[in-house]
C-alpha cells in the first residue's frame, strides 16, 4: 500500500555532498551567465579614444625621430591602461557579487534543515521546497504536494498553469517528460509557482534543464538608457564634435602660420585629447555600479541601475507594516473564546475552556510552517497543550481548502483516529469565519465589539472555528461546512526599534511615508502612533477604496497615510493615485499580487526575506533584511551617489577648460606651445583616479537628508551647474595663462615657462578637486575627511610632479626646467588662489545649486 510522503523525515543533502557535486558539476546557470572575461576587458579598455590619440601621437613622435618623446608616451598608455583595466576589474567584481546576490533563492533541506541559498549554489539531488510565488531554480521530481499549480508558459507557451502530483515516493525509476500537461510528477527550472505548496528533489540543473536545452538566456534584462546615462552621452557627443573642429582648426592655423604640418597635428591632437571628456562613461559606470555595491553592504540589492538616480527624488514611501515597520515576528498575547478574553502569559489562560482554540488553531495550520503567524500557533500549542501534539500525530490530513481572493480563509479537513467523521479546522479572518459560520447580525455585532477592542490594541487577529463531517465525498467549497465559531486569537507583531527615528528622518527629508496594511484600521492606528506617523486619525479601508472614483481617491490621498485592510491588488490604485498627484513613489511588496503596484511604482522595492521571486523580478530594489531602515539608508545612498556624481562632472568639466585653453591659446598668438601629449596624458593619470575614485567615496553631505528630495527631471549638468563650472575653469585658466605671461615677460626662456605654467597648473587641479568635493564645508575639514581615496591621490600627484621636476631624465623627458623655492612658492601661491577665491561665494552658490 503506498503512503503518504512525510516532509518532516527528508534530511536531503549534506553541506559537505552539495559542495562535493558543485564543483564536479557547477553552478546552476546558463552559459550566457558566464563573467566577462580578463582579455575581453583589455580589449575594451585598448578601444578608449584616449589611448587611441596616445598612440598616434607617439607614432607621429617617431616618425619625427624623437625616440624619447614616444617612449614616454607609450609609457603612459601602459599606466593609463593600467588604472582603467583595474577600475574595470573592480566594477566586474562588484557586479559579480551583486549577480550572484540577485540570482533566483531556492529554499533548500540541507542535513535535515531548511536553508535559503541562491538559486546558482543549487545542485543535483537537494530537495526543494516550492511555495506560491517562487520561481523554481531547476528541474525536479516532485515527492509531495498540496493544490501545486505552476505556470509553465515560459516552456510551453499555454497561459493556464498545470496541477502537479507527487511521484509516490518513487525518483529512481522516473524519466522527466517534456513540460506541460496536468498531474504529472515534474517541475523545471524557470517556470513559477502560482498555487499551493510542494517538495521537489532536483534531477537537472544549469545547461541540463530543459531551459537550458532550449539555451534560453534567462534573467538578463534589456534596459533602456537612464536619464543619466542619456544625458552623459549628449554632453560628450557635444564635446566630441566641438573638439574635433577644434582640433582641424588648430592644425590648419599652425600649418599656415608656422608652415609645420606634423607639429599642428600634434597641436591638434593635444588639443583633442584636452577636449575629450572620456571620464564621463566611466564615471557613470563606475558609480552607479560602486553605489549599488554600497547598497547591497546596507542589505540593498539595486536589480535595476536607474533605480539609484530615482531614490534621491522619492517624495513616497509607501510600506507594508508587517515585516517592514515590524519585527515580523508574530507572538500570541490574547485570546477570546466563550465571551472571555485574557492575556496569554497569565495563569487563567491555561484553563481548559482555552484547550480547544489553541487546538483547533494548530489543526487549521501547515504541519511544517513557514509563515510566522503559523509557527507562533504551533510554538504556543505545544508549549500549553503538550499532549495535543501526540495525539494529532497520528491524524491524516485529508484535504486543504486554500485562502483565496473572495474568502481570507484556510481549512484543513482531518481524518481523526476513531475514522467515524472527518474533523474540519478552519481559521482566517474575523469576518471570514463569521461568514463561514452563518452568525446572526446580532452574534456578529457582539464579536466585531470585541473585534475592535482587541484590534485597537495594535492586535493582529485571527479567528478559529470546528466543524465535523460524516460523508467520505468532500464537498467544493468551504461554505459547505456547518462551522461552530471557537474563538479569537491576537498576535502582536513588535515594531523595529530603528523605525520611529528612521521615519523622522524621512519627514526631515521632505518624503512623506504612507503605511498599507491588511490589518484593522485600530491596529494600523495603533502602530502608526508608536512609529510617529503623521495624521493617525486618518485612514482609507480597502472596501472604501474599492468605491472612490480616481479624482476622489488622488484628492483624499494628499492628507490620508494610512490604508487598512487593503488586498495586494488595491496596492496598484494607490501607486496610480500617488503618481496623478506628481509624487516620485517607492512602493513595497512580496506577494505575486504586489507585482503590478511594483512595476508601477517608479521604484518597486521587494522584499528580501519573505518576497516571492515574481515579487522580485517586478522591483527594481530588493531589501535583503525587510528593514524600514534599509529603504531610509537606500534614499541617503541614492541621494549621496547623485550628489557625487554631479561634482564629479562639475570636477570634469572645469578641468577641461584651462587644459584646452593652454592648448589654443599659444597658437592663436603665435607663442611656445606650453601643453605636449605627454604633459595632458600626465594630466588624466591624475583626472581619471579623482573623478572615478575620489569623488565616488566622498562622504554625504550633513545637510543631505535635510532637503527636499529632488526633481527627477533636474538635468545633472543644467544652467547653474555649467555656470558655476565655467567659473572655475575660467579662473584656473586665467591663473595659468597669467603664470604663463608673467615668465615670458621677465625674460624665462620656453621650457622655464612651460614648467611654470604645468607645475600651476597641477597644484590648481588638485585644488579644484578639494574645493568640488564639498561645498558645504571647509577646504581644511574637505582634507581632513575620511576620505582616503583623496590622500593617495593628493600625495600621489605631487609626487608624480616632484619627480619629473627633480629627477633629471625624467625632466628631460617631459622638457621641463629646474625649479627654485621662489618658483614653487609662486606655484603653489596662484595654484591655489585661482581656485580658493571662489569660496569667498560659497553661499551665494549654495543657493542656487
Amino acid at each position: 500500500m503506498e503512503t503518504a510522503f512525510d516532509p518532516e523525515h527528508i534530511t536531503g543533502l549534506s553541506d559537505e555532498e552539495a559542495a562535493g557535486i558543485l564543483e564536479k558539476e557547477g553552478y546552476n546557470e546558463l552559459l550566457s551567465q558566464k563573467k566577462q572575461s580578463l582579455f575581453s576587458i583589455l580589449l575594451n579598455v585598448l578601444k578608449e579614444p584616449m589611448l587611441l590619440l596616445l598612440l598616434v601621437a607617439g607614432l607621429i613622435y617617431l616618425f619625427l625621430g624623437e625616440v624619447k618623446d614616444a617612449l614616454i608616451l607609450l609609457m603612459f598608455v601602459f599606466v593609463v591602461v593600467g588604472i582603467t583595466f583595474n577600475q574595470e576589474r573592480k566594477t566586474e567584481r562588484a557586479l559579480e557579487a551583486l549577480k550572484s546576490l540577485s540570482s533566483p533563492r531556492a529554499l533548500v533541506i540541507r542535513g535535515g534543515k531548511q536553508k535559503r541559498i541562491s538559486g546558482r549554489e543549487v545542485v543535483k539531488g537537494d530537495i526543494l521546497i516550492l511555495r506560491e510565488g517562487d520561481r523554481i531554480p531547476a528541474d525536479g521530481i516532485v515527492l509531495f504536494c498540496t493544490n501545486l499549480l505552476v505556470d509553465e508558459s515560459l516552456l510551453t507557451g499555454e497561459s493556464l498553469a498545470v496541477r502537479k502530483s507527487d511521484s509516490g515516493g518513487l525518483t529512481q525509476s522516473l524519466q522527466p517528460g517534456q513540460p506541460g500537461g496536468d498531474d504529472l510528477p515534474f517541475v523545471y527550472s524557470g517556470t513559477l509557482v502560482i498555487q499551493g505548496q510542494g517538495v521537489a528533489q532536483v534531477s537537472a540543473t544549469g545547461m541540463h534543464t530543459e531551459m537550458g536545452k532550449i539555451g534560453k538566456a534567462l534573467g538578463k534584462i534589456v534596459e533602456e538608457d537612464s536619464l543619466l546615462k542619456k544625458e552623459t552621452t549628449q554632453i560628450v557627443k557635444n564635446f566630441a564634435i566641438v573638439g574635433g573642429l577644434l582640433c582641424v582648426f588648430v592644425v590648419v592655423v599652425y600649418g599656415l602660420t608656422r608652415g609645420d604640418w606634423l607639429h599642428g597635428l600634434l597641436a591638434g591632437l593635444s588639443l583633442s585629447m584636452a577636449l575629450l571628456p572620456e571620464e564621463f562613461s566611466v564615471v557613470l559606470l563606475v558609480f552607479l555600479s560602486m553605489g549599488a555595491w554600497r547598497m547591497s553592504r546596507r542589505n540593498v540589492l539595486v536589480r535595476r541601475m536607474p533605480a539609484i538616480e530615482a531614490l534621491g527624488s522619492s517624495t513616497v514611501l509607501c510600506v507594508d507594516k508587517t515585516g517592514t515597520l515590524t519585527l515580523n515576528k508574530m507572538i500570541l498575547s490574547s485570546i477570546y473564546s466563550g465571551n472571555e478574553y485574557c492575556e496569554i502569559d497569565k495563569e487563567e489562560c491555561l484553563l481548559e475552556k482555552f484547550n480547544e482554540l489553541l487546538e483547533f488553531s494548530y489543526l487549521a495550520s501547515q504541519q511544517d510552517p513557514f509563515d510566522p503567524l503559523e509557527k507562533e500557533i504551533k510554538k504556543s500549542t505545544e508549549k500549553f497543550l503538550p499532549e495535543y501534539r501526540g495525539i494529532h500525530h497520528e491524524w491524516k490530513l485529508l484535504r486543504e481548502y486554500p485562502l483565496s481572493k473572495n474568502l481570507l480563509a484556510l481549512s484543513n479537513v482531518w481524518v481523526s483516529n476513531d475514522r467515524r467523521k472527518h474533523v474540519v479546522a478552519t481559521k482566517g479572518a474575523p469576518e471570514a469565519i463569521f461568514e463561514l459560520c452563518h452568525l446572526n447580525e446580532a452574534e456578529k455585532e457582539e464579536l466585531m465589539s470585541q473585534v475592535q477592542k482587541m484590534a485597537d490594541k495594535g492586535l493582529r487577529l485571527l479567528g478559529v472555528a470546528k466543524a465535523s463531517f460524516q460523508d467520505d465525498s468532500l464537498p467544493d467549497k468551504q461554505h459547505d461546512f456547518e462551522f461552530e465559531f471557537i474563538g479569537l486569537l491576537g498576535f502582536v507583531d513588535p515594531i523595529r526599534p530603528t523605525v520611529a527615528q528612521s521615519v523622522k528622518e524621512c519627514y526631515t527629508a521632505g518624503i512623506r511615508v504612507i503605511m498599507i496594511t491588511g490589518d484593522y484600521p485600530g491596529t494600523a492606528q495603533h502602530i502608526a502612533r508608536q512609529i510617529g506617523l503623521k495624521d493617525p486619525e486618518k485612514y482609507i479601508t480597502g472596501p472604501e477604496l474599492s468605491k472612490m472614483s480616481e479624482g476622489e481617491l488622488a484628492e483624499k490621498i494628499k492628507t490620508t497615510n494610512i490604508f487598512a485592510r487593503v488586498v495586494p491588488e488595491q496596492k496598484l490604485i494607490i501607486v496610480n493615485a500617488l503618481k496623478l498627484n506628481g509624487e516620485i513613489v517607492a512602493m513595497t511588496g512580496d506577494g505575486v499580487n504586489d507585482a503590478p503596484a511594483l512595476k508601477s511604482a517608479h521604484i518597486g522595492i521587494a522584499m528580501g526575506e519573505r518576497g516571492t521571486d515574481v515579487a522580485r523580478e517586478s522591483s527594481a530594489i530588493v531589501l535583503l533584511n525587510d528593514d524600514f531602515l534599509s529603504i531610509v539608508a537606500a534614499v541617503r545612498l541614492g541621494r549621496r551617489i547623485f550628489d557625487n556624481l554631479k561634482k564629479a562632472i562639475n570636477y570634469i568639466f572645469s578641468v577641461h577648460i584651462p587644459i584646452a585653453g593652454l592648448a589654443v591659446f599659444p597658437i592663436l598668438f603665435n607663442l611656445p606651445l606650453i601643453l605636449l601629449p605627454a604633459h595632458i596624458a600626465f594630466l588624466e593619470l591624475i583626472i581619471d583616479p579623482a573623478c572615478s575614485t575620489v569623488f565616488e567615496a566622498e562622504p554625504e553631505e550633513k545637510n543631505i537628508m535635510n532637503r527636499p528630495p529632488r526633481n527627477l527631471q533636474e538635468r545633472i549638468f543644467g544652467v547653474k551647474s555649467l555656470t558655476l563650472s565655467l567659473v572655475q575653469g575660467i579662473s584656473m585658466l586665467a591663473g595659468v595663462i597669467a603664470i604663463y605671461l608673467y615668465a615670458l615677460y621677465t625674460g624665462k626662456g620656453e621650457v622655464e615657462a612651460r614648467t611654470l605654467t604645468f607645475a600651476t597648473l597641477v597644484v590648481a587641479n588638485l585644488t579644484l578637486i578639494a574645493a568640488n568635493l564639498s561645498w558645504s564645508q571647509s577646504m581644511f575639514k574637505t582634507l581632513k575627511s575620511e576620505n582616503k581615496a583623496l590622500r593617495y591621490v593628493l600625495v600621489g600627484a605631487l609626487s608624480g610632479l616632484f619627480l619629473v621636476l627633480y629627477v633629471p631624465a625624467l625632466r628631460s623627458l617631459f622638457r621641463f626646467s629646474l625649479l627654485h623655492v621662489d618658483d614653487l612658492l609662486i606655484v603653489f601661491v596662484v595654484g591655489t588662489l585661482s581656485i580658493t577665491w571662489l569660496r569667498l561665494l560659497k553661499t551665494q552658490i549654495n543657493n542656487n545649486l
